[in-house]
């Protein structure tokens, strides 16, 4: 064998020995441990659920109709990939200190895959007055766990059959429709004075903005606030702010003194709220009779009749409700007219400021009369007497 030859197969078996060892090692190189160094691995993907099983529940309209003065009515329609076996309409009306309570109902519907519903908010049931608020939302289940619900809205119900005008100030958001722009701005002023006159009469002021609906005539008035008193004229809701009052434009002199009135309402409720105790009818009466000025007409002939025929009331049966007959109504008004103006003549109006801010405290009749002014309902019906016999 040739030299040349001898080398050629010594180059041969070097390069054959090298090839296998880089083999062997790029074998090594690819182990799981020496792989993954050094590498951020990612979780695979999670099972995409089947189109065909998946759960869809879609809300295709809600609707709110408004039958004042008897309802707003509320109505929703819904479909689903499943059969719908939950509808709930939650809603809370907003009042004014008091808390709100949030009810659920259960509307009846056929359950299925489409389904219609409604529910009515019966104003006749709960003597809901004009600007009244209801926050509301929709819940639908189906029978695969789905879920949803609308987003919480409020609604108004608003007496759409009149086109109000309307003024405000921070107090006061006035609405009227008949009459000129003149006869609202007297209505608005006499709002602004007989806060300023409260203020000066028992020291207290609103906490809350009030809402004042003037309706052309009590008929028109009786006939938006649902079962009231024949000769009622204006009524005060305290807890949502709103007071409702029926003024014909040719008796504003009238429509003043009924604003001030039902103002007046406003005011102690604001600053006596209490879930402990209520302000006695005759002392809420009769700091609104007294924030209107002289009594007058019928309210001062009952009285005098009464005192002169010693059949006036007592205290305690005017602390509830007044009665419904007129005659006797308006007795009731006006005695609680004499023994404000009694408390008030003989010892301030910073003492009857600090009887409101008792009844505020939870505190009773005769404990707040002690704690003021040295004596209970007994003997201020005494005093009193001895005053205007």
């Amino acid at each position: 064998m040739s030299k040349y030859l001898v080398i050629c197969l010594f180059l041969l078996g070097l390069l054959l020995t090298g090839f296998v060892a880089g083999c062997d090692q790029e074998k090594e190189s690819s182990t799981p441990s020496d792989a993954l160094s050094g590498i951020q691995l990612l979780p695979k993907p999670a099972q995409t659920a089947d189109p065909g099983t998946a759960s869809f529940i879609n809300i295709i309209s809600t609707r709110v109709e408004n039958d004042f003065p008897q309802s707003l009515n509320f109505s929703i329609e819904a479909e689903s990939t499943h059969l719908i076996t939950e509808l709930q309409f939650i809603y809370t009306v907003p009042k004014i200190l008091r808390p709100s309570v949030t009810v659920t109902q259960y509307p009846d519907f056929e359950p299925g895959t489409y389904v219609e519903a409604d529910w009515s908010w019966d104003a006749r049931k709960a003597s809901i007055p004009p600007g009244a608020e209801i926050e509301y939302k929709w819940v639908i289940e189906n029978s695969a766990e789905g879920r949803i619900e609308t987003e919480t809205v409020s609604r108004t119900f608003d007496d759409i059959r009149h086109d109000w005008r309307e003024l405000e100030d921070e107090d006061i958001h006035l609405f009227w429709y008949e009459g000129k722009d003149s006869f609202g701005q007297e209505l608005m002023e006499a709002a602004q004075q007989a806060l300023v006159k409260h203020a000066e009469t028992t020291d207290s002021e609103l906490e809350e903005q009030v809402q004042i609906y003037i309706y052309g005539s009590t008929e028109d008035l009786h006939d938006a606030v649902l079962y009231t008193d024949e000769w009622t004229g204006g009524m005060a809701f305290p807890e949502y702010g709103i007071i409702a009052i029926g003024v014909e434009p040719y008796n504003l002199e009238w429509g003043k003194r009924a604003v001030t009135h039902e103002l007046s309402h406003m005011v102690i409720y604001q600053v006596t709220y209490s879930p402990l105790s209520d302000v006695p009818a005759w002392l809420d009466e009769g700091i609104a009779m007294y924030s209107e000025g002289e009594l007058t007409g019928n309210f001062k002939q009952r009285l005098e009749k009464a005192i002169s025929e010693d059949n006036l009331f007592s205290i305690r049966s005017i602390s509830g409700n007044f009665p419904a007959a007129t005659e006797e109504a308006e007795l009731a008004y006006a005695q609680s007219y004499s023994l404000v103006e009694f408390l008030i003549e003989n010892f301030g109006s910073a003492k009857m400021q600090q009887l409101l801010q008792a009844f505020s405290a939870g505190t009773s009749l005769d404990d707040a009369l002690l704690e003021v002014y040295g004596f209970d309902s007994k003997q201020l019906e005494t005093d009193w007497r001895n005053t205007v016999d």
